[in-house]
């Protein structure tokens, strides 16, 4: 399937029954899939007039506790900024997909990573934090959209699958997985209907009084905590005994491996470490890296904003190179090899 179509497709297999979007390349099959499957398994398409209407429909359709998705590409996704902000405050469980194109603006309809920092570092205002899945292939698309419901569901939080426009229209075998159980709490707080028989519930993301606010964020803050401890997740590729480290995800981590086979053959002993989580982010993996490589290189399809967390990571103790391309390029093995033999060099 192709890959926009295999993420709706896992949608519904895991109980998404609302779906609220707005055209926009490179990720219309979604909305398009959605149209035609939504009908056939009792649930709701409906194309919103806006990203802005759209995003504020999942709010109202997770607030009465249904498994609700949107999806949109980035323009798109920065007009829901406002909205998934209200549901995070809210403590909201959907699901939200961004197909990267390039930019910044209206940019073009090519693949980028150039919305890592909206995506991870909170687009929208205020003190939240989403759950952020970068998949870099079809298959993986499928399962982390079925993850992400779960997720979503158990911390009461939205969760953005991070994808590119490549992932999105590549086509690949796929295989629709449930994922691992887990034991999802019931939502005792969705507002269903008041009939006197429990407390009222009441969503809400306004809070005058200072007192009320702060303890909103505490609470917040430490569902923040529990998903780092609890839900970091990585991949490595090579790095039981590699020099330099490549930190790169999505599409660009499957360039990267290709490199790293390449640069081997060439006596460059280089490893991958992968980010499944953008957040949360993998710093303790990549801390533990830098005790036995010498170097690590960031790679992505963007000017550089993953790097910042991978230095961060490091802390100094390493040196941190960069390599990225912009405009919906997709970096080659070769240029990466040329990055690697340049840091082997300055050894």
């Amino acid at each position: 399937m192709k890959g926009n179509e295999a993420i709706a497709e896992a949608a519904i297999q895991a109980g998404c029954r609302f779906f609220f979007g707005y055209p926009i390349t490179p990720q219309n099959q979604i909305p398009e899939y959605m149209a035609r499957r939504m009908p056939e398994v009792g649930g709701t398409f409906l194309q919103a007039e806006s990203e802005v209407s759209a995003i504020n429909m999942v709010y109202g359709a997770a607030g009465a506790g249904a498994r609700v998705m949107t999806s949109s590409s980035s323009p798109g996704i920065s007009l829901k900024q406002e909205g998934i902000s209200y549901i995070a405050c809210a403590e909201l469980p959907c699901v939200i997909v961004n197909m990267v194109r390039s930019g910044p603006g209206l940019g073009g309809i090519l693949p980028s990573q150039g919305d890592y920092f909206q995506a991870v570092k909170g687009g929208g205002h205020g003190d939240y934090r989403i759950i952020v899945l970068a998949p870099n292939s079809v298959q993986e698309a499928a399962d982390l959209v079925m993850e992400a419901f779960d997720l979503a569901d158990l911390y009461r939080v939205p969760v953005m699958i991070l994808g590119d426009g490549m992932i999105g229209q590549m086509m690949e075998p796929v295989e629709f997985r449930q994922p691992k159980k887990r034991e999802l709490p019931p939502k005792t707080w969705a507002a269903t209907g008041y009939d006197c028989s429990k407390p009222r519930a009441v969503i809400n993301s306004l809070y005058i009084e200072a007192e009320e606010m702060q303890a909103v964020n505490n609470r917040l803050q430490a569902v923040y905590n529990k998903i780092t401890e609890n839900e970091t997740c990585w991949d490595t590729f090579m790095m039981d005994d590699a020099d330099i480290c490549i930190v790169a995800y999505g599409t660009v981590s499957r360039v990267a491996r290709n490199a790293i086979i390449k640069a081997r053959e060439i006596g460059i002993k280089a490893g991958l470490i992968r980010p499944v989580t953008l957040w949360p982010f993998p710093s303790r993996a990549i801390a533990e890296a830098a005790e036995k490589c010498k170097a690590f290189l960031a790679v992505e399809m963007s000017a550089g904003q993953m790097v910042e967390d991978v230095r961060l990571a490091v802390n100094g103790r390493r040196p941190v190179s960069f390599t990225g391309i912009t405009g919906g390029f997709v970096p080659t093995p070769r240029q990466i090899i040329e990055a690697l033999s340049a840091i082997k060099e300055a050894m």
